[in-house]
């Protein structure tokens, strides 16, 4: 057998092993992976689907959805924040089922003053309870260009990355009795929107209308990810042999040693509020979770 034979058929094993999987890896195409839902004509897909906006004057806000459902995967997005005075607006990207016993996988982008930094808000509710918040500063400035915001949600830990920098991990701690995200199917949602009785220094600064209308933007959304079907049955169970694909290490995947350097730099450099530190909170006792060891 010759070199280029050899070569044809090893591509088309490859192929055959990537197509037994039916893992959803996204094209990027907005049309084709999300709805606008809300905001009356504020939301915007534009460039042939290649990039995607929200705007919020005072009337409204606006939002979008994926078309898909998720149980479990690894989604990442480039945003372009809200630029210059974005006091008093939210940038709210996130994983979220539905119900009174959700769970739900945030980031939340609160906006500041001009040459204010953003404050960067994590998340994580499991069967309706949340109360798990980080919140970060970044180490550049999100308005200048776009950035990659990730979640890798497998079932052993949720990782939080920007720019394929970690900054927080979740770890399942079901173990302990701490419930974690594993059985409801979760949608893709992001919004912008008005929370000036809250978000800029506690609700002091206001939002300045006068700079209205406000936009974010959205590029190069790509899911490695499980789709769950509405007969509820998830692409990730249709073979077994899928696990063993390069395309599927994320299922199992967790930080190296120099991924937990990095996430450590961010966190004694960049993290301003962790739960796990918040005795008056938690005056009856911190969350079971932040007593173990390296949970971040």
């Amino acid at each position: 057998m010759d070199f280029s034979s050899s070569t044809t058929i090893s591509v088309m094993l490859v192929l055959a092993l990537l197509g037994t999987c039916l893992m959803a890896t996204s094209a990027s195409n907005f049309y084709q992976d999300f709805d606008i839902t809300w905001g009356d004509g504020r939301g915007k897909i534009l460039n042939n689907g290649e990039l995607l906006t929200l705007s919020l004057d005072k009337t409204s806000g606006s939002g979008f959805q994926s078309k898909n459902e998720y149980l479990f995967g690894k989604i990442d997005m480039q945003l372009k924040l809200v630029p210059g005075n974005s006091a008093g607006t939210v940038t709210a990207y996130y994983l979220s089922s539905k119900g009174a016993t959700w769970d739900e996988i945030d980031f939340e982008f609160l906006g500041n003053l001009s040459g204010d930094p953003y404050t960067l808000h994590t998340n994580v509710f499991s069967q309706g309870k949340g109360n798990r918040e980080q919140q970060f500063h970044l180490w550049f400035d999100p308005t200048a260009d776009f950035h990659t915001y990730s979640i890798l949600w497998n079932p052993k830990r949720i990782i939080f990355s920007v720019d394929g920098t970690p900054i927080r991990e979740f770890k399942n701690m079901e173990s302990m009795g701490v419930p974690f995200p594993k059985n409801q199917p979760m949608r893709i949602y992001s919004s912008l929107w008005n929370a000036d009785d809250w978000a800029t220094r506690g609700g002091l600064i206001k939002t300045d209308w006068s700079k209205a209308p406000f936009t974010a933007s959205y590029r190069n959304f790509n899911a490695k990810a499980c789709v769950v079907s509405s007969s509820g049955s998830s692409s990730c169970s249709s073979n077994s042999a899928s696990s063993a694909s390069n395309n599927n290490a994320w299922l199992s995947q967790e930080l190296d040693s120099a991924s937990q350097e990095r996430l450590k730099w961010v966190q004694k450099n960049y993290m301003i509020y962790n739960y796990c530190t918040d005795t008056k909170r938690f005056s009856q006792g911190l969350p079971a979770e932040c007593a173990a060891a390296n949970q971040s």
